[in-house]
C-alpha cells in the first residue's frame, strides 16, 4: 500500500508513520508533505496513492484548500486536533476522521474500514481483455470490531443472530442477547456476510438462518419470522423478498 502523509508537525508525522508501518508492515510512505502548495504540486505530478493521511490544519491553509486545488482520487483519513471540521470531511472521499493524538486502536479501525470498502467496491481488471478472467471466490467477513467509547471488542459472524436498523443506526444482536452498534449500514452488511447464512428480509432486518425460531404465514405470500433472541414485534418478510426468501430457506440462492 502506497501512502502519502500530509502533516506539518514533525512529532505528529513521525508518530503517524510509526503506527502505519507497525499496522501495515509492507506499506510504503511515498511522500511526506507539510503545506497546501507543495501537496497540490505533488498530486499534479504523481499517480494517486492508495491512501492519504491528511491533517486539516496545514502550514499555509487547510486540507479543504488543498482539495480545491488538487484532485485526490483515493481514500482519505483526516487527522486533526479539532472536531469542528467533521461535516466538511465527510463530504469528501474520507474513510475516517481521527482526533489527535492519534490512538493506535482508532487508526487500526480506520484501516480495517478501508480494507472492507476496497473489498466491496473492487472491480476485475479489464485492461487486458485477451486474458480469461476467472471470478474469485467471494471473501466474506469473519468478525467485526465493535467500539464502545474507549472500549473495543470483536464480534464473530457466527455469533450474530440478526442485524437491524433503528433510527438510522445499525445494531447487531448476538445469540446471547448482546446488542452492538455497527459501523456499517444494512446495505453494506448484506454484501459482507455470506448469503448462504444471512438474508435481508426487509428494510430493517438482515437475519441469520440460525436465528429463525418460528415462521407463520401472514398473508398468502408474506411470512412472519420469530427470531432468537426475540423481537418485540416479529419482523415480516417483505412481499418483494418473499419468493427469494423461500429459495434461500431451501438452500438455493436468489
Amino acid at each position: 500500500m502506497n501512502i502519502v502523509i500530509i502533516e506539518d508537525e514533525q512529532p505528529a508525522r513521525e508518530r503517524l508513520e510509526g503506527l502505519l508501518t507497525d499496522l501495515i508492515p509492507d506499506c510504503k510512505i511515498v511522500a511526506h508533505l507539510d503545506n497546501v502548495k507543495e501537496a497540490a504540486k505533488w498530486f499534479a505530478n504523481n499517480p494517486a496513492p492508495n491512501l492519504v493521511m491528511l491533517d486539516v490544519q496545514l502550514a499555509d491553509g487547510t486540507a479543504f484548500d488543498l482539495l480545491k486545488l488538487a484532485r485526490i482520487e483515493c481514500p482519505i483519513i483526516f487527522t486533526t486536533a479539532y472536531s469542528k471540521y467533521v461535516l466538511n470531511a465527510f463530504k469528501t472521499t474520507s474513510i475516517d476522521y481521527l482526533l489527535k493524538p492519534i490512538k493506535r486502536a482508532e487508526l487500526e479501525h480506520a484501516l480495517e474500514k478501508l480494507a472492507e470498502f476496497r473489498q466491496i467496491f473492487s472491480k476485475p481488471d479489464i485492461a487486458t481483455p485477451s486474458k480469461t478472467i476467472i471470478p474469485a471466490t467471494p471473501e466474506y467477513k469473519k468478525r467485526f470490531i465493535i467500539r464502545f467509547g474507549e472500549h473495543i471488542k470483536t464480534l464473530g459472524v457466527e455469533n450474530i443472530s440478526y442485524c437491524s436498523s433503528e433510527n438510522k443506526t445499525t445494531f447487531a444482536r448476538s445469540f446471547d442477547g448482546g446488542r452492538f452498534p455497527m459501523d456499517f449500514n444494512l446495505d453494506s452488511l448484506e454484501q459482507m456476510l455470506d448469503p448462504r447464512d444471512f438474508f435481508r428480509i426487509n428494510r430493517q432486518f438482515l437475519i441469520s438462518l440460525k436465528a429463525i425460531d418460528e415462521m407463520k404465514m401472514f398473508t398468502k405470500a408474506r411470512v412472519i419470522v420469530k427470531l432468537n433472541p426475540p423481537v418485540k414485534e416479529p419482523p415480516i418478510v417483505s412481499s418483494e423478498r418473499a419468493a427469494d426468501f423461500k429459495l434461500w430457506l431451501s438452500g438455493d440462492f436468489p
